[in-house]
């Protein structure tokens, strides 16, 4: 029977519905199984399995579409109902302990030690590689969709959704606003001005749910889209690295995360990747 559920499911299906259900069962113990937020995650969970009862595994194209475009939904109202969720099941921040581990780490925090090299151009790049990340990666979603390799999207969708199913795990266990919020660092910093930068502080600002630090998964699943990219679609690769790496260095200039966030970023991508690679390796059974 194990292995007959293995060969339905794949991995993300096994860690995001592993996800909604540690949350939804959480839920319903603090909050009770007809709260709000409860009745999200195991709808959510519930309308994962009636997908994977619906499309067996010899499904064709049409079908599995419907089944794996169920997690980018799935990824959205999951990560906003965590803004009330989160508190529910763990109401203490953990900025301090992510700036203790910082100031092991460096020494110091890495926003604070990159408002020396603050220029107004600089700002506006950055903020710029920052907001396109969300257009890119809605292209990312599209495009490997929309192409006709059944293994190479399942293959991209395993690896992408276990990143966020263990990431927005990370955002339950550590929850952490960043230190642009942070009680006593934020306090550190010179506003950041821009036509650009004034823009993506806004979405950042009314689209945080709040909790979605540690890990960041701006650069878990920016990275995982360039190597993903470098090995299927090598042209992207090379369209998307400037900005990519800028988005990266943007996380910590525009002090959106903690340098420790990144670290568990990029060890989460590189997880994901070399589990996909090696998963998806052998010919279909």
């Amino acid at each position: 029977m194990h292995d007959a559920l293995s060969s339905r499911l794949l991995p993300h299906e096994w860690v995001f519905g592993g996800f909604l259900a540690a949350t939804g069962l959480g839920l319903a113990f603090v909050a009770g199984p007809f709260a709000r937020d409860t009745l999200v995650f195991f709808g959510l969970l519930a309308a994962a399995v009636a997908l994977v009862v619906g499309c067996p595994a010899e499904s064709g194209l049409g079908r599995w579409r419907v089944r794996l475009a169920f997690y980018p939904v799935a990824m959205n109202v999951a990560y906003f109902a965590l803004r009330t969720a989160g508190p529910a099941l763990h109401p203490r921040l953990y900025d301090d302990a992510l700036q203790t581990v910082d100031c092991f780490l460096l020494g110091g925090s890495a926003s604070v030690w990159l408002q020396r090299f603050t220029r107004p151009a600089l700002t506006e790049f950055l903020s710029f590689c920052y907001v396109i990340f969300f257009p890119y990666l809605l292209f990312t979603w599209v495009t490997y969709l929309g192409q006709k390799d059944l293994r190479l999207m399942q293959k991209f969708w395993s690896g992408f959704f276990v990143i966020y199913g263990l990431g927005f795990l990370g955002y339950l266990l550590v929850p952490a606003v960043g230190p642009h919020l942070a009680p006593g660092l934020a306090a550190q910093f010179a506003p950041l001005h821009g036509a650009i930068t004034d823009i993506n502080a806004r979405i950042v600002l009314d689209g945080s749910n709040r909790v979605d630090c540690f890990p960041s998964l701006h650069c878990a699943v920016s990275s995982y889209i360039l190597f993903f990219d470098r090995r299927h679609r090598r042209w992207r690769f090379w369209l998307y690295l400037v900005p990519c790496v800028g988005l990266w260095v943007s996380t910590l200039y525009l002090r959106y995360h903690y340098f420790v966030d990144l670290v568990a970023g990029f060890a989460l991508s590189a997880a994901a990747l070399w589990f996909v690679n090696r998963r998806f390796s052998a010919p279909s059974p």
